[in-house]
C-alpha cells in the first residue's frame, strides 16, 4: 500500500498495525523525528497526506511554510497545540487536529497523585525507603498534611478541572473554581464558582492548575497571586509550566508561603529548573500525564480517526480553527 500517513513519533505497536493497514504508514519507531527530518520526509515521499506528530515537534509558522502541497493534515497527538501555529496552517488549507476529551481521566488521576504525594511528603517519604529506612521516627517526626477536608481551588474548570473536582470531593474536599465563565449547575456539582481568580485565591489551601497556555497566561501564578494563598498552602501543576512564573514559586516554597508543590509541568522541558530538585516539599513527575496504556492508545486512535476523516475527503472531526 502506498504510504499516505508519516508518523513523526513512535507509537505503540497496535496504533502503526492499524496506520499500516488503512493508510500505508512511514514511521518513525526508533526515535522522534525532528521537525527538519519531518519536513523532508514529507518533500522526499510524496504520497504523503497526513503527518502525526507528538506535542514535542514544534511546528512554527516558519516550519509549515516549507511544508509541500501534498500536506492536507497535521494531526498532534495531545491536547495542547501550542506547539502549532494553527492560523498559518489554515492560511495553507492544511488541517490541524488534537486528541481531545481521551486524556481526562489520566491526567485528573496523576493531579490527584501529585496533590497526595506532595501533602504527604511523598518525596521525602521515598527518599528514606531508598536509603533502607533504619531510623525511628516520633509522633512529631515527618507529618505531612491532610487532604480531606482541605478548600480546593481549581483554575480552568475544563472537562480535566471538572474530573479533578469530582475525585477531590470524594474525599471530603470543598471546591472552589476560577473559570473564563460560570459552569451550568450540573457541571458545578457543587463547586463554588468565583468570577475573581484572587478573591477565591485566600480560600483555597490547595490550588491546581487546569487552564490553557498562550501569552495572556503566561507567567500568570507569580509572587502576588501565590501570596493571596494561605501561608503553608499548596500548588499543583498538570497543565501548563508556562502558566508559572518559577523564580517566584521556588522562593514561595523555599519561605514557606506554600508547604508543598506537585509539578507535571515545567517552563523548560526536559531541561526543567534544578531548584526544585534541591527542594525536598516539591513532588515532581516528568509530564507524563497522559503516560497510561490505555490513554496513549485512545489518543493515537482519536488522532488515526483524524487521519481517516481527511484522507477520505471529509473534514476532521477535531479540527482546529
Amino acid at each position: 500500500m502506498t504510504a499516505r500517513l508519516l508518523c513523526a513519533t513512535p507509537l505503540i505497536q497496535p496504533l502503526i498495525d492499524r496506520a499500516q493497514h488503512e493508510f500505508g504508514v512511514i514511521a518513525s519507531q526508533d526515535a522522534q523525528l525532528t521537525v527538519a527530518q519531518t519536513i523532508d520526509a514529507l518533500k522526499n515521499t510524496p504520497s504523503l497526506n497526513a503527518v502525526l506528530i507528538s506535542s514535542r515537534i514544534r511546528f512554527d509558522a516558519a516550519a509549515i511554510d516549507q511544508l509541500p502541497a501534498n500536506v492536507k493534515l497535521i494531526a498532534t497527538c495531545s491536547v495542547g497545540h501550542e506547539h502549532i501555529d494553527v492560523a498559518a496552517a489554515r492560511a495553507r488549507g492544511i488541517f490541524v487536529t488534537n486528541t481531545p476529551d481521551v486524556v481526562t481521566e489520566a491526567t485528573a488521576d496523576l493531579a490527584l497523585f501529585l496533590m497526595l504525594g506532595a501533602l504527604r511528603r511523598g518525596r521525602e517519604y521515598a527518599a528514606i525507603m531508598e536509603r533502607g529506612w533504619r531510623e525511628r521516627f516520633g509522633l512529631s517526626d515527618m507529618l505531612g498534611l491532610d487532604f480531606h477536608g482541605k478548600t480546593l481551588g481549581i483554575i480552568g474548570m475544563g472537562r480535566i478541572g471538572r474530573a479533578v473536582a469530582k475525585r477531590a470531593a470524594a474525599f471530603g474536599v470543598k471546591v472552589l473554581y476560577h473559570n473564563r465563565r460560570r459552569l451550568e449547575p450540573e457541571l458545578e456539582q457543587g463547586a463554588v464558582y468565583y468570577s475573581d481568580v484572587r478573591a477565591m485565591l485566600p480560600h483555597c489551601q490547595i490550588l491546581s492548575l487546569h487552564a490553557p497556555g498562550d501569552a495572556a497566561s503566561n507567567g500568570s501564578i507569580d509572587a502576588g497571586m501565590l501570596a493571596l494563598l494561605p501561608r503553608g498552602s499548596a500548588l499543583v501543576n498538570t497543565s501548563r509550566g508556562s502558566l508559572v512564573n518559577e523564580d517566584d514559586l521556588v522562593a514561595a516554597l523555599e519561605s514557606g508561603q506554600l508547604a508543598a508543590a506537585g509539578l507535571d509541568v515545567f517552563r523548560a522541558e526536559p531541561e526543567y529548573d534544578l531548584r526544585f530538585q534541591q527542594l525536598q516539599n516539591v513532588f515532581m513527575t516528568p509530564h507524563m500525564g497522559t503516560a497510561t496504556v490505555e490513554t496513549r492508545a485512545a489518543m493515537g486512535h482519536r488522532a488515526l480517526d483524524n487521519v481517516a476523516d481527511v484522507l477520505a475527503g471529509h473534514t476532521p472531526r477535531d479540527a482546529l480553527a
